[in-house]
């Protein structure tokens, strides 16, 4: 299984190597299962990927995106959280 530091994503992104069972057992303590774990890695896996794409080809936001509509409120993060417990 993959695995990744926190629900930001940070360490499978900048060190994948480093990443330790202990960070994902962080994860399972504030309410992770597995399937949720792997989605996180496969989320954070995928915009790396799309984002070293869109930097590598010069790829610009299009005028239409609002600032707000780039990020997730902590609030709407542990929503979704509790919506799937």
């Amino acid at each position: 299984m993959q695995r990744c530091r926190s629900s930001s994503g940070s360490g499978s992104t900048r060190a994948p190597h480093s990443v330790r069972e202990a960070d994902v057992d962080r994860l399972r303590e504030v309410g992770f299962d597995d399937t949720a774990i792997l989605d996180v890695c496969q989320v954070v896996s995928y915009y790396g990927y799309v984002n070293r794409m869109a930097e590598g080809l010069g790829v610009e936001l299009e005028d239409t995106w609002l600032p707000e509509e780039l990020t997730m409120t902590r609030e709407d993060f542990e929503r979704r959280v509790a919506a799937r417990r």
